[in-house]
């Protein structure tokens, strides 16, 4: 069972990601220094490393790009902090979700769907404000619709930004949301985290809703 409180050297609950693969794998030295910071970063390295690899290999396989910079931050998510409401796969595949969407607006209505990335054509007036509606509505609507995930605001900037504009880009980006969560699913499950199943678990830590929250 894993412990309440333990004390991490930089924080987050990969220790007890670590502590539970190693007691499932059987692993006794990686057991006495799970918390240590020397083995959470080899972890960190390897998970980092897996993750991009098989992406990578999803995208050598199929030809199409699997491999986005959104990903990378993502992917720390959801083993540094798995039981925080922003790595649960809702906030992580919903999150992205209302990236993609609201950089696609923030093109359409500043009519820059086909005006080609800013690496070659330079940052203009219409491009500076597609970027800075695109990253407002993601935030946005992320917290109307109680899905924060921070690594969606690269996502959105992806989009808005002119790297990614055609539709089915974006929908081999979110094929490769879901399998990286897939793959946490996984590999936390394994340690023996209850990381969830799509909706993050409540915080039990929380407490009831204040007065002035229960009437919002």
């Amino acid at each position: 069972m894993m412990s309440s409180g333990p004390q991490y050297p930089i924080g987050g609950r990969m220790a007890d990601v670590v502590l539970g693969l190693a007691r499932r794998f059987r692993l006794r030295p990686l057991m006495e220094r799970h918390n240590s910071t020397l083995v959470m970063g080899a972890f960190a390295l390897l998970n980092g490393f897996l993750s991009i690899a098989l992406m990578a290999l999803a995208a050598y396989v199929t030809r199409q790009p699997f491999i986005f910079p959104s990903l990378g931050p993502t992917a720390f998510l959801l083993f540094y902090t798995p039981l925080n409401a922003s790595s649960a796969p809702r906030n992580t595949v919903l999150g992205h979700l209302i990236g993609v969407t609201m950089g696609y607006v923030a093109l359409v209505l500043f009519g820059l769907v086909n005006a080609g990335p800013t690496t070659a054509t330079g940052v203009s007036v219409a491009r500076v404000g597609a970027a800075a509606l695109s990253l407002g509505l993601t935030a946005g609507f992320m917290v109307w619709f109680k899905v924060p995930h921070p690594p969606a605001g690269a996502t959105t900037l992806i989009v808005s930004l002119g790297i990614l504009t055609k539709v089915n880009q974006m929908a081999v980006l979110m094929l490769a949301v879901v399998l990286l969560v897939v793959q946490g699913f996984v590999i936390n499950r394994l340690a023996g985290l209850d990381y969830p199943i799509w909706a993050p678990h409540a915080d039990p830590t929380q407490g009831p809703p204040a007065p002035s929250e229960r009437r919002t």
